[in-house]
């Protein structure tokens, strides 16, 4: 392991929300890494050697059978420790203190903490108006504190809702300061790094600077090929990779025929003029459509795309010769989430993710250089790169492109039809200042034609639905709420700039996981 930058451990007892922790903290300009709390051991601590550790919140009890413990020698580091929610009560456990599942004091939601008459420096910021709106999930509580601990906050149901014992720095909550719920959680967080003395020292100047390094004592002299989606996370990383070896890299743009109007023109523009980085641009479109003709199951069209990508990509692939890497866009969320809590055989993420199993299928070894980072942040180090903002700050588009924008089966005439009314209003929300408030938006062209008059002329043409959602993280979604005005504007410009299309919709419904998408 390298040590370039402080670093602070977040062992996870399971908690829904423990990816906050860390969000909350690389905002703070502190590098943090999650790890399950059966990976942390006696050797794992040393060779982290973190500047300081959380544990996070989790579902078990402390009393219960092969309950999720830290190795005790944690709180021999010397450094400094904040426990929350279940993270509290093991502190507690271990240190000398007792948790209960008592009746009548378990908190769900909202709770407001009183501060008690100590002063305690990382609530530096907290209970100027008096008591504070938390978030609590607690089942147990801690029914006895540790000896060295003192109180520094209660709620009615937690008399122990913040504890400390300040000598040896550990602090410990019963609530999330991570949530949104908690209004001045970041300020605890901020409190407590700086207390730990970070110097704030995780920037994305000085992680490429550590990237590319990283990148050529990986890669040596050997060829690496990237497959380029034009997406930003596959973009960021080729650019990085390239200004750390050069023409060591060959980049393979796969164009399904399924692309954005001009977006194809604009990766290969982007790439090769502005980067002159070596592309193959696959123009594969009659492949993929053909084998598409006639299919309008959803799930038969993203697998027969995904099945596609692989054969073309390892075709184009096999042009560059000798490539012994295979460049990915991972993100940090992905490394998480393909790491089982349990300690068992790693869960299934994301379908695209390792390009469905192309390294092992081509015997490739892999590059993932933003396997460190959330998608923010890769959106802050493609400014670092120089990558346009345009191009960075466009919206999530999925693999299977406008597949899934077009329910029933896919043709030509209808993939026509829909780009030209998706650049409409995609040009539509850009023109009213509306774009970097929304997380995605899209045009679906529906598998039905109505009738229309249009002008002394009955149409039978297209019905289309308009989207557009909110999303934090884009696990659930909210529809974005134009104005009448808006909606109406730009129903009249598909009509009449869009041939094919006489009826225009707004779809206002919210989506849970997996479902923003049409189909």
């Amino acid at each position: 392991m390298t040590h370039a930058h402080q670093r602070l451990l977040i062992i996870d007892f399971g908690s829904q929300v423990t990816q906050l922790i860390a969000r909350r903290l690389r905002e703070l300009n502190v590098y943090c890494e999650i790890h399950p709390f059966n990976r942390v051991d006696d050797a794992f601590l040393k060779d982290f050697a973190p500047k300081a550790v959380i544990f996070s919140g989790g579902p078990a009890s402390v009393f219960a059978d092969g309950a999720p413990m830290p190795p005790a020698s944690v709180f021999d580091l010397g450094v400094p420790i904040l426990g929350i929610c279940y993270g509290q009560q093991v502190m507690m456990h271990l240190l000398g203190g007792k948790v209960e599942r008592g009746h009548g004091t378990a908190e769900f939601g909202r709770a407001y903490v009183t501060p008690a008459d100590d002063k305690l420096a990382i609530l530096d910021g907290w209970f100027e108006g008096g008591r504070e709106q938390v978030w609590m999930s607690h089942g147990d509580h801690v029914s006895k504190i540790a000896p060295g601990f003192q109180v520094y906050g209660t709620s009615p149901n937690a008399p122990f809702a913040i504890t400390a014992d300040p000598k040896r720095h550990f602090y410990a909550v019963q609530f999330h300061p991570e949530v949104h719920h908690t209004p001045k959680g970041a300020k605890l967080y901020e409190n407590f790094v700086r207390l730990a003395g970070f110097t704030g020292d995780w920037t994305m100047g000085a992680y490429r600077e550590d990237a590319i390094e990283k990148i050529r004592a990986q890669v040596g002299d050997q060829k690496v090929i990237c497959g380029l989606s034009g997406g930003v996370d596959s973009s960021v990383a080729a650019v990085l990779i390239h200004e750390a070896i050069g023409d060591q890299l060959t980049c393979v743009f796969v164009d399904h025929g399924l692309l954005r109007l001009g977006e194809a023109e604009e990766v290969v523009t982007m790439f090769r003029d502005t980067y002159n980085i070596p592309l193959i641009h696959a123009d594969e479109s009659d492949l993929f459509l053909g084998a598409l003709e006639g299919v309008s199951d959803p799930e038969v069209k993203r697998k027969t795309i995904g099945k596609l990508f692989i054969d073309v990509f390892q075709k184009h692939a096999h042009e560059v010769g000798g490539a012994t890497f295979l460049a990915q866009g991972t993100l940090y969320p992905d490394v998480i989430e393909s790491v089982s809590f349990s300690g068992g055989p790693s869960v299934t993420i994301k379908s695209h993710h390792n390009v469905g199993g192309l390294p092992e299928k081509m015997g490739m070894k892999l590059v993932e250089p933003l396997r460190e980072l959330f998608k923010d942040e890769v959106r802050a180090l493609g400014c670092e790169l120089g990558l346009p903002d345009k191009f960075i700050g466009r919206h999530p588009f999925p693999g299977p492109g406008l597949a899934i924008r077009c329910p029933g089966e896919i043709t030509r005439e209808k993939l026509d039809i829909l780009r030209k009314a998706d650049a409409v209003y995609i040009d539509q929300i850009r023109k009213h200042g509306l774009y970097d408030e929304i997380w995605q938006a899209f045009v679906a062209i529906l598998p039905v034609r109505t009738v229309g008059v249009m002008g002394d002329y009955r149409t039978y043409d297209y019905a289309c639905s308009l989207r557009a959602v909110t999303s934090v993280d884009g696990m659930t979604a909210d529809y974005y709420p134009f104005t009448h005005d808006f909606l109406g504007e730009t129903a009249t410009r598909i009509i009449n700039e869009v041939q094919g299309i006489n009826r225009v919709m707004y779809d206002v419904t919210s989506k849970p996981p997996g479902t923003i998408e049409m189909e």
